[in-house]
């Protein structure tokens, strides 16, 4: 937490020359006057802070980081609200706030009795006891349990038979990937593989992004720092690879930059992770990609998170899906779907988030023709059940334009 209110935190502070372009970025100051916008709760408040807060609308800040990408002066401005935030919050952390973040224990709870607590989360008033109980609101998008868990699945696969011609990598799950979003991390692997690798895959827990995100700064730095470790124990000087893009991005920016955490583990792991698109992409241009993808004559809306596009890598995912013949793509050319990891879950900001993905909502449905992609796990809920579109990870595409399955049109839709 010191971090978050020293000088290092604030070098770049007197970069702002007030020229507002962050406030005409920022996707929530567009649609509500509960947030003063990013210039005001950031660069210009800080000057004031000393540690205390000085505007409570900070808290409607959903960490996007769109901010900061489009300063151009350099000004790190969703940094400095996210410590600042932190600093506000510290005293009076909702218990909400603390419970949600818990992912890994979620999922383990989940996974056992998916059909029940699949059943229970899609029943309006369990939903409504939920919200006036926990504060999560009734219609916030859920994520699906699968009782066959992605370590079950690893367990009981046959071995593999063709030999690895690449070497290894790692592979990270996330803990969406580890019990929500199982068949992304299935096929990734899949995918991997059939493309020569061998893929490793360690006993591995959270990254801590939903702490870092609520403010939990203590509890994220334990759990990211443990993480790594587990990273490193499958070997040294390997690529890491995953296809959670906000958990990438926590490695390789947040947990430094935002938390201010300074381990020799931390610099190792994140140098060496890699979002798979970004990954794959690399690749491709260097011509180590086989590009003997069947055809796929259709238009593919897509929208890039906040939390890939702040990692400044560009759009991997749009270029590797425009490789397949027949394929166009529909970027949304919006910066945010408003779902922010934990942000649009909870019932105040609700309301906000719903704004903020209409756009995007509207993007989907427009060019919709059987699939949509999307590179991170709430932003695919909320998009699914906001749009109606069968709203996949990019890689599933290309898991399916290699022919290695058929099951890409079905349809994936949350019905909560």
């Amino acid at each position: 937490m010191e971090h978050a209110t020293d000088e290092v935190a604030r070098a770049s502070l007197d970069h702002c020359v007030k020229c507002t372009i962050c406030e005409t970025a920022c996707p929530v100051a567009r649609v509500t006057p509960l947030f003063s916008g990013p210039k005001f709760v950031g660069p210009q408040a800080e000057r004031f802070r000393h540690g205390d807060s000085v505007d409570q609308s900070l808290d409607y800040c959903s960490s996007c980081g769109i901010c900061t990408l489009s300063c151009p002066q350099g000004v790190k401005i969703a940094e400095l609200n996210s410590q600042a935030r932190a600093v506000m919050k510290k005293d009076k952390m909702p218990v909400r706030d603390r419970l949600m973040t818990q992912t890994t224990l979620e999922g383990m709870v989940m996974s056992p009795l998916a059909p029940v607590a699949n059943a229970a989360l899609g029943m309006k008033p369990v939903r409504t006891v939920i919200e006036k109980v926990v504060g999560v609101h009734r219609d916030a998008p859920m994520p699906e349990a699968h009782f066959e868990t992605l370590r079950m699945w690893l367990r009981k696969r046959p071995a593999r038979t063709t030999p690895a011609t690449r070497g290894p990598v790692v592979f990270f799950t996330g803990c969406a990937g580890s019990y929500f979003e199982v068949e992304t991390s299935k096929k990734s692997i899949e995918l991997l593989e059939f493309l020569g690798y061998e893929v490793l895959v360690p006993k591995q827990g959270c990254c801590g992004l939903a702490e870092q995100s609520n403010g939990l700064f203590e509890q994220a730095t334990k759990h990211v720092l443990k993480l790594c470790r587990q990273l490193q124990s499958a070997g040294k000087d390997l690529t890491i690879i995953s296809s959670s893009g906000s958990c990438v991005g926590m490695l390789k920016h947040e947990a430094h930059e935002i938390m201010g955490v300074d381990a020799e583990e931390l610099r190792d792991v994140g140098t060496r992770a890699r979002d798979i698109s970004e990954f794959l992409l690399e690749l491709a241009d260097a011509g180590e990609l086989p590009l003997d993808f069947r055809r796929m004559d259709i238009e593919i809306p897509y929208h890039q998170p906040c939390q890939v596009k702040s990692q400044g890598m560009g759009m991997p995912a749009m270029h590797l899906l425009e490789l397949i013949p027949g394929v166009t793509v529909q970027e949304s050319g919006q910066p945010c779907c408003g779902i922010a990891g934990t942000y649009g879950l909870k019932k105040e900001k609700y309301e906000v988030a719903q704004a903020v993905g209409k756009p995007v909502f509207e993007h989907m449905k427009k060019h919709d023709h059987g699939v949509g992609a999307c590179d991170t796990e709430t932003c695919r809920w909320q998009i699914r059940k906001g749009s109606g579109v069968n709203t996949v990870h990019p890689v599933e595409i290309l898991h399916y334009a290699y022919g290695l399955s058929d099951d890409l049109f079905e349809a994936k839709v949350a019905e909560r």
